[in-house]
């Protein structure tokens, strides 16, 4: 259908509006079946914490996802996982000889210096491209918002293609509270310093992902959705359901 006056979306390899989803683990039948029918609307899979270490078929999967071009990419506990046990470079053989050509560097379980990350990234980013993560799964662990957008700018200045901010899967660490009621004087203080098309924000929960598209509009980079939401994420980018409705036309048209 074309017949409504909604907001226009970016197409094709987006450099932002991304929807980047979470595959925990679903059956390879399914995500073939999911990627047959809203591929146009996927841009990147996680294959989320260590699944990809056990998944009996990944390479299949990492080439159905390459087939219907959506970026695979292996989740950050993973990467974390392989540096405390100083296995790294096994890590990154690994994710080339799967033709896996993203790496994800975060602290989300594992305090990693800073610099260190920094370090990473500028090694990496010679071989893949780098999303880093920034923020704890630790919910007892509060980050100054002065920390928050002094890193993102950092990893970016490294060389990292997107930045992601740390929600979870269960939208209740990181940019969340334990309610999973966001962070709104953090997402102020990121937007007002930082290219938030730069940014992709974790939001698994379509409350979380009605909020940020109102506050960015219909073309905001979202991560941690579930493949079984994709359609429904789109409506309400385009401002099909009651809560983006009234989206403001502001947030409609593309830069």
């Amino acid at each position: 259908m074309d017949f409504l006056d909604v907001p226009l979306r970016t197409k094709g390899e987006r450099s932002y509006g991304i929807t980047s989803i979470a595959d925990f683990g679903t059956p390879i039948g399914l995500v073939e079946a999911y990627l047959r029918d809203y591929h146009d609307y996927i841009d990147i899979a996680k294959i989320g914490i260590g699944t990809a270490y056990v998944t009996p078929n990944l390479q299949e999967k990492i080439n159905l996802y390459k087939k219907y071009k959506v970026i695979p990419y292996c989740g950050g506990t993973f990467f974390e996982k392989c540096f405390v046990q100083d296995k790294l470079d096994e890590y990154a053989e690994t994710l080339k000889k799967h033709g896996i050509e993203w790496i994800e560097v975060s602290n989300g379980t594992v305090d990693i210096p800073l610099h260190k990350r920094i370090s990473l990234i500028k090694k990496f980013k010679k071989q893949f491209n780098v999303i880093a993560e920034v923020g704890s799964k630790d919910q007892s662990k509060e980050m100054p918002l002065a920390d928050w957008e002094h890193e993102i700018n950092l990893l970016l200045a490294a060389g990292c293609k997107y930045v992601i901010t740390e929600g979870r899967d269960s939208g209740t660490a990181g940019i969340y509270n334990a309610s999973g009621n966001v962070n709104t004087e953090l997402i102020d203080r990121i937007s007002k310093n930082i290219d938030v098309n730069m940014v992709i924000f974790e939001a698994p929960t379509p409350k979380q992902q009605m909020f940020f598209i109102n506050q960015f509009g219909a073309n905001v980079n979202l991560g941690n959705v579930k493949i079984s939401d994709v359609l429904v994420l789109e409506s309400q980018r385009l401002g099909l359901r009651s809560e983006t409705f009234f989206m403001g036309e502001k947030t409609w048209n593309l830069p």
